[in-house]
Order: structure tokens, then C-alpha cells, then sequence
């Protein structure tokens, strides 16, 4: 990746931390290990960038992480020689990240499938075609080979994967659907969370559609077209009907501090990239998402 710097007498690492959902250490060590180049030259952390500076980033840089197999129970939905459908608990994290190198979906996977996965995302995302938050409930789409992989991200980016959410939000939602189209991007005051800016964004897209109402809450299917980090619970803060139970975009009242945010990814839909032939799978939001949303139907 290439990108021409278009400010000045900023430290090239807040510069690429602005413009990339990159950490500050990540940046550091990319910098450190020359996988990130101004003008064709290595440089310090403390660099300051100057007007056209040509900035390279090496994007296949992975940090080096010894991702351990573990045998933890997987929720499988579907499996075969080339896909995998999971049904991904709450608090469970994806893959490998600092501060999360074991108990992960992919420690699990790799055990289960005696490390036969794609590997096109690096070493610490294999099999992992699309993800979904931590303390997100739901099924995910995971890629055995490079092949299937390859096929099913072109589905995505084509955005005919269909991928439905059930989120219970704060507040009446009046309109019986709704499409929100904000575009999102990191947070410059808070380099945790996402926000919707025209400032180095992306397109964000979901529809929503009301399921039912409650006093105080409002139960809703959400479609993605798009995948943004965090984009549900972005774009129902944005409309002032913020996740039930949400720890970052929510009120800061939770109802329950161990169950993560009220967003369950119920559906995905997708054709097979061997068959050809369209499969869907279902699954039912877990028992807590239950027991909370029995507090809001009596609110």
C-alpha cells in the first residue's frame, strides 16, 4: 500500500494511526522491522512526515504470534472439504490480537481442523473470511483453502452474502424499515471507537427493519451491505437508538457486565464455492439475549 502524505510536521506514526485502523505499536514495529518505507528509505518512529511524502506499507506484515491449537467446542452449523458455518459465542474473539492469543475462534478451528485452513489472511486470521465483534453472538463463514476463500470474499465485496443481525436498541424506531447510509471511520478522539465522518471513511450500509416494539425498546433485523468495523452499533448510535447493553457505543448502564452488546448475527447466506448452489443457515439468539430481552418486553 501507497499513500501520499498531504500535511506536514506531524510524527508519521498519529499520521498513519489517523489514517488507518492501525494501532500505534503495530505501526511502531512495522517501522522498526522496515516494513513501512518514506520516499523508498527506512525510518524512526519519531519521523515527521513533510508533503508528498511517499509512504509504503508492506499490508502482508503480520506480528510474529505462536497461535497454539486448543481443543474448545465449536458450535459447527455446516462443514465440509471447504467451508465451515460457526456459531460463534459471546465473548469469544475471532482471532489472535495483543492481549488475546489463546481462546480464540481461530485457536479453536485450528484444532479442529488440524491447522487445514486458508491462509490468505496471514497466520494469525486463518480461515477467517469475514469477522464479527467479541461480545457479538452468531454464525460465521470460514474458508478450509485458499480457493474457497478467494470465491467467498469476492462475495462479499460483490455484496452477495447475505448476513442479517437481530439487535435490540434503545428508544421507539417509528419507521417499519429504514436504511441508513453513513459512511464510518476511526474516532479521532477515541482511537477505540469508529464514528460516522466524511474524514478517511469508508461506504456504510445497513437496513434495518422492525420486528417488534416494547416500552422502552425497539426489537430489529438488521442487513448488512456492507462491513465496517462495528458498523451496526455505529450506525444505530448515529439515529440516537443506540445497542442494548453496548459497553462502547451504548448508555453507560449495562444490564448485564458479562454478556456483551444485544447484536446477534442470526443469518448468513452465501452460494457454495465448490457447488455453486445457494446455502443458508439460520441460527437463534442465545439464552441470555433472551432472558435481557424478557427485562425490556416489561419495561
Amino acid at each position: 500500500m501507497e499513500l501520499i502524505s498531504d500535511t506536514s510536521d506531524i510524527r508519521i506514526d498519529k499520521y498513519l494511526m489517523d489514517k488507518l485502523e492501525y494501532s500505534r505499536n503495530k505501526i511502531q514495529k512495522m517501522i522498526e522491522t522496515e516494513n513501512i518505507l518514506v520516499n523508498n528509505k527506512p525510518i524512526k518512529n519519531n519521523y515527521k512526515i513533510k508533503i508528498n511524502d511517499i509512504i509504503y506499507l508492506n499490508e502482508e506484515y503480520e506480528e510474529n504470534i505462536d497461535i497454539t491449537p486448543e481443543n474448545i467446542p465449536l458450535d459447527i452449523y455446516y462443514e465440509d472439504d471447504d467451508v465451515i458455518v460457526v456459531n460463534k459465542p459471546s465473548g469469544m474473539v475471532v482471532h489472535p490480537a495483543p492481549g488475546n492469543y489463546t481462546g480464540t475462534l481461530v485457536n479453536a478451528l485450528m484444532y479442529h481442523c488440524n491447522n487445514n485452513l486458508s491462509d490468505i489472511n496471514g497466520e494469525i486470521r486463518p480461515g477467517i473470511v469475514h469477522r464479527i465483534d467479541a461480545d457479538t453472538s452468531g454464525l460465521l463463514l470460514v474458508a478450509k483453502n485458499n480457493y474457497s476463500h478467494n470465491i467467498l470474499a469476492e462475495q462479499i465485496n460483490k455484496k452477495t452474502v447475505l448476513r442479517k443481525y437481530i439487535a435490540l436498541v434503545h428508544g421507539i424506531i417509528e419507521e417499519d424499515t429504514a436504511t441508513i447510509d453513513a459512511p464510518i471511520g476511526r474516532d479521532k478522539n477515541n482511537r477505540k471507537k469508529m464514528c460516522v465522518t466524511k474524514d478517511n471513511s469508508k461506504e456504510a450500509i445497513t437496513n434495518i427493519r422492525v420486528l417488534e416494539r416494547y416500552n422502552t425498546s425497539t426489537l430489529i433485523e438488521c442487513i448488512l451491505e456492507t462491513g465496517r468495523t462495528h458498523q451496526i452499533r455505529v450506525h444505530m448510535e448515529y439515529i440516537k437508538h443506540p445497542i442494548v447493553n453496548d459497553p462502547v457505543y451504548g448508555y453507560n448502564k449495562l444490564d448485564d457486565k458479562e454478556f456483551g452488546q444485544m447484536l446477534h448475527a442470526s443469518t448468513i447466506g452465501f452460494i457454495h464455492p465448490k457447488t455453486n448452489k445457494y446455502m443458508e443457515f439460520t441460527s437463534p439468539v442465545p439464552d441470555k439475549f433472551n432472558k435481557i430481552l424478557e427485562l425490556y418486553k416489561n419495561k
